[in-house]
């Protein structure tokens, strides 16, 4: 199971990349397994990473140094809730656009509303993201599916990374939708 759980999030992460989630070299994922997780390491290439170059954190201990630098935060927020079982960072850019000026973001269109009345936008300064992010971010996808840090990104927990990869998605889209009718106006 690893094995195919380990190319299923090699497939997310290029998603990602091909889509316009992410740059290159941005975003991060990770999937649980028993008292384990893969995770991305930092500073991925999503065009060229193997799965043998995903790192293997243990939790309950320090994650790796070659991890992604938020796997403090996947850890967290796998360790809080053993439902979870992936966490997708991502870097939509209409997602990110939307959230400089919004405390929450209430999509407009249908999907958008349907999985997500309200989604919570957090304030973290940039020199303050690695110490104070994990824990905000992993306290509020305790209750939500979805969070947003202001001018950062998007993170999606769920029960399995496909899920986490469709609401990532959705709120893209959502945004993207919002950000063409704004425009239009």
């Amino acid at each position: 199971m690893s094995e195919e759980l380990k190319s299923e999030l090699i497939q997310i992460y290029r998603w990602l990349r091909q889509y316009g989630l992410n740059d290159s070299h941005s975003g991060n994922i990770s999937a649980r397994y028993d008292d384990k997780y893969y995770i991305t390491p930092t500073g991925a290439c999503a065009d060229t990473l193997q799965t043998d170059q995903l790192i293997e954190c243990k939790l309950n201990n320090t994650p790796v140094n070659s991890a992604s630098l938020d796997a403090p935060l996947h850890q967290l927020c796998y360790e809080k809730n053993p439902s979870i079982k992936a966490v997708v960072h991502s870097h939509g850019p209409y997602t990110v656009g939307l959230s400089m000026d919004l405390e929450s973001y209430t999509p407009s269109d249908f999907e958008g509303q349907y999985y997500f009345p309200s989604i919570r936008i957090l304030t973290i300064p940039y020199a303050d993201y690695v110490k104070k992010a994990p824990e905000m971010v992993s306290d509020t996808l305790q209750t939500d599916k979805i969070v947003v840090v202001r001018g950062h990104g998007i993170y999606a927990a769920a029960e399995s990374l496909e899920l986490a990869y469709k609401w990532t998605c959705s709120l893209e889209q959502s945004a993207k939708t919002d950000v063409i009718r704004r425009m239009s106006k």
